[in-house]
């Protein structure tokens, strides 16, 4: 098993700035994708931001240049650095990894972004 811990969610204003982290630990064989997923009241989970084991990234049309997507293969951690927050940004936000041998996926437990003045 595989257990992933978030943190750096919180309540923050508009046009401010957050950093989420997420640690993986547990039975972990090489972590081939680490991304950020959110979920806003009443809508589906979206994809945020993905990044591989080698670094390759990939943004949400509705994030690209204000989120950045990081990861410390030796940690086993990914990070989510969000600037020039919206209130549309408000949401549960996920960390979801994906390991090639078994083709294992987990999730994290989710944490609260609320931007609002």
């Amino acid at each position: 098993q595989v257990q992933l811990v978030e943190s750096g969610g919180g309540l923050v204003q508009p046009g401010g700035s957050l950093r989420l982290s997420c640690a993986a630990s547990g039975r972990i064989f090489s972590i081939e994708t680490m991304d950020w997923y959110r979920q806003a009241p009443g809508n589906q989970r979206e994809l945020v931001a993905t990044i591989t084991r080698l670094g390759s990234t990939n943004y949400a049309d509705s994030v690209k240049g204000r989120f950045t997507i990081s990861r410390d293969n030796a940690k086993n951690t990914v990070y989510l650095e969000m600037t020039s927050l919206k209130p549309e940004d408000t949401a549960v936000y996920y960390c979801h990894v994906f390991m090639r041998v078994g083709a294992l996926d987990y999730w994290g437990q989710g944490t609260q972004v609320t931007v609002s003045s």
